[in-house]
């Protein structure tokens, strides 16, 4: 059965492998002994692979490499609340709270505040994470077009007065279409159904926005997500809220309850970062919005850093992915499940190390492929 299933798979063009990833440099990637110009990496400052930041905070620490416990046992430490009063201050929310993994925060908040009686508005594209979450509930929950927001006012007037809870969830820049939600409006239908509002900032935070705290920051957002493995460079995830909120979640949220923490280590780079680099992650994000309107620019178009090309089938994308391969650029296909039946893609991830001579080039591979590099 399992041999079939992965038969089927393959012959969708949708089997996947883990690549041999031999190393990695600023804005380069070793493959199978060949190096390519990474356009792949969620890295979108560049932080991980910056061995002078490595050294620097190396020299003067002295951290535990493992907690060996949960944080409700014996696994928190100075670092955790250090970290979490930080995330507070940097989003003007009463209290922060860490999670594992940003599917793990995801899922763990939208499983504890979501029980019987309760439903879940969300937009459908929405991440797995914020999918996995509404079924793990033991509430309902209802799917409105991408940014269809008459649609969700619609579900909202005849669905909203059943329940006692209800939660608005999106993505503030979607992840593979790097569009942005309309918070101002989700705002004002949260305030006009008496509902919470959750916003998932894991590819805004430190990217867009004024500040380093995303698209949502000073606005009527109840509970906001993000992850430090994107733009931070480091590990893990959190939520902000109201005290209120933050204390349920340690109480109800089990992907937080059960999980061994984060080692130190890790938690103390992400607060180094955030507070004696935060001059250092500014200009890193000013590069890559710089990046980010020019590349724009040649599209005739405006968005963020995360630039899909959409191209419907699984195997002409897989085949264009190659071409940019054996041309020295690494932009794997992106295909079902990950998105919609028919809008396979290549998702290009600019990050502050990227150049726009690059991304000149594969567009002009695209183009060469007959396939229009506008349709973004």
């Amino acid at each position: 059965m399992i041999k079939q299933e992965l038969e089927a798979l393959k012959n969708k063009g949708q089997l996947r492998s883990i690549p041999n990833i031999e190393a990695k440099s600023d804005g380069r990637i070793i493959i199978d002994g060949k190096e390519y110009i990474n356009f792949a990496s969620n890295d979108y400052l560049g932080i991980s692979t910056k061995a002078d930041l490595r050294q620097e905070f190396l020299n003067n620490t002295d951290y535990l490499m493992s907690t060996a416990s949960a944080r409700l046992l014996t696994g928190s430490s100075p670092e955790y609340n250090e970290l979490e009063n930080t995330l507070a201050l940097l989003f003007n929310k009463e209290r922060a709270l860490i999670f594992n993994t940003g599917y793990q925060c995801n899922l763990g908040v939208i499983q504890a505040l979501i029980g019987r009686g309760d439903a879940v508005f969300s937009d459908k594209l929405n991440h797995a994470s914020i999918i996995d979450g509404m079924r793990l509930s033991e509430g309902d929950f209802y799917r409105y077009k991408h940014f269809d927001y008459d649609a969700l006012e619609k579900l909202l007037a005849s669905k909203r007065g059943k329940y006692k809870r209800a939660l608005i969830v999106t993505e503030s820049v979607f992840s593979m279409d790097g569009d942005v939600a309309d918070l101002d409006k989700l705002i004002e239908l949260k305030n006009k159904y008496n509902c919470l509002l959750m916003t998932d900032e894991a590819h805004a935070f430190c990217t867009y926005g004024k500040t380093l705290a995303g698209a949502g920051f000073e606005k009527d957002i109840d509970i906001i997500t993000a992850t430090f493995g994107k733009a931070v460079g480091s590990f893990g995830a959190f939520c902000v809220s109201s005290d209120e909120v933050i204390s349920y979640l340690i109480n109800k949220a089990r992907s937080f309850i059960f999980s061994t923490s984060i080692p130190p280590l890790n938690i103390a780079w992400s607060n180094w970062l955030l507070t004696e680099k935060r001059d250092y992650l500014i200009k890193q994000k000013q590069k890559l919005n710089d990046l980010a309107s020019k590349s724009h620019e040649l599209l005739q178009n405006s968005g963020t850093h995360i630039i899909p090309i959409i191209i419907g089938s699984n195997a002409n994308t897989l085949k264009i992915a190659e071409k940019l391969k054996a041309e020295g650029f690494y932009i794997p296909a992106i295909r079902p499940p990950t998105v919609p039946e028919g809008s396979s893609r290549l998702r290009i991830s600019l990050t502050a190390d990227s150049n726009i001579e690059d991304f000149k080039r594969v567009l002009e591979i695209v183009s060469a492929a007959n396939i229009d590099p506008a349709h973004t």
